[in-house]
């Protein structure tokens, strides 16, 4: 118990306050319909509300289950929305001392509803998430990643909450710290297949073409170990949405010309580690997909996806074909031997393992 909430505990007005909301909190024992929990809500609500004198509420973890409860995906609308009202209550009163402190009994329930809630729901979370969770700042650091987590499925195209949600993030990256941000979307990526798609979006959407890849390396977070696994497995994802975003990040900040020289790469990259991206991203090659092939191609040819040459000095007084043949000789073919070769062995490793497998079954 919270050495606060001890001494409070000695405040009679404390204490029937508390039991003002042990006896709200027993109507939800009772509840069989989803019409009883929305009238259980009411009286939380009231309860809480029944004194504003203290920001430490009593019994909040029974609170925060109850609601988390309420928030189930199988449960009605209606429900949803007096749910979220009560968390604003909560939060008003509480204010960011306490939700900080407390931050993990609330976000158990709220993060995972954006991606399952109704078109009415979303605007009523996105507004906690704008008005109480933006201003805890850096004491959103333990929960970035899970709070990354909930967000991104908000970003769906042609949604009508993709503009506000993706605002949402970029502020969020703001007041965290854009490097701190991104190393957790691409943890996120690399943790959660879910989210892969919405966050490659957000990152190709958010390059800015007319700067140089190392003027934004913040967009590469702070691990390149991590970002470098999280870009290779979405190179590998069975999303072909997810492969061309992931592509497209991959031409535009690791072009194979610089990508070695760590004076002009967006992170420093080990020799090895350009072969892990060169190893996935051929790997695209086996969709057959023109999309992905135009990208792999452009970035083992030294152009950017709209065919223009990368190295403007080889390609003086040369046909794009010649510029294409030389860029390939001195940048790329190396790297792509070692990647097949790569590939190979990992194959190769896959095989023994499953033959040693079947001969222990055996």
């Amino acid at each position: 118990m919270d050495p606060e909430e001890q001494e409070l505990l000695g405040d009679y007005r404390y204490r029937n306050y508390s039991s003002a909301i042990d006896k709200a909190l027993r109507n939800f024992e009772s509840s069989s319909e989803w019409a009883d929990l929305i009238s259980s809500l009411g009286k939380l609500n009231k309860a809480l509300q029944s004194n504003l004198k203290y920001s430490l509420l009593p019994r909040r973890l029974i609170i925060s289950k109850r609601l988390s409860q309420c928030l189930h995906p199988a449960l009605p609308t209606g429900v949803h929305i007096k749910a979220l009202e009560s968390y604003e209550v909560i939060f008003k009163i509480i204010g960011t001392k306490w939700l900080a402190k407390d931050l993990f009994l609330y976000s158990s329930g709220l993060f995972p509803l954006l991606g399952v809630a109704a078109l009415s729901v979303k605007p009523v979370l996105l507004d906690l998430y704008e008005n109480y969770f933006l201003p805890l700042q850096k004491s959103l650091l333990p929960s970035l990643r899970a709070f990354l987590i909930g967000l991104l499925p908000g970003l769906e195209e042609g949604s009508e909450f993709y503009d506000r949600t993706d605002a949402l993030l970029v502020k969020l990256s703001l007041v965290i710290g854009k490097e701190v941000f991104y190393s957790a979307l691409w943890a996120s990526v690399l943790g959660s297949p879910s989210v892969r798609l919405p966050a490659s979006l957000f990152v190709v959407s958010h390059i800015n073409r007319a700067v140089p890849g190392k003027e934004q390396n913040y967009m590469m977070g702070t691990d390149a170990n991590l970002t470098i696994q999280a870009i290779c497995v979405s190179m590998l994802d069975s999303n072909v949405l997810v492969q061309r975003n992931t592509l497209e990040v991959v031409l535009f900040f690791f072009p194979l010309y610089s990508s070695l020289d760590p004076n002009e790469s967006a992170i420093p990259l080990h020799r090895s580690d350009v072969v892990h991206l060169l190893s996935a991203a051929a790997q695209t090659l086996l969709r057959r997909d023109m999309s992905l092939n135009r990208r792999l191609y452009s970035w083992l040819l030294g152009s950017d996806i709209k065919g223009r040459a990368s190295v403007p000095e080889l390609s003086i007084n040369t046909s794009l074909e010649d510029y294409a043949h030389s860029f390939f000789e001195i940048y790329s073919k190396e790297l792509l031997v070692e990647s097949l070769i790569e590939i190979l062995h990992q194959k190769f490793s896959e095989s023994d393992l499953e033959e040693q497998h079947h001969a222990y079954l055996k």
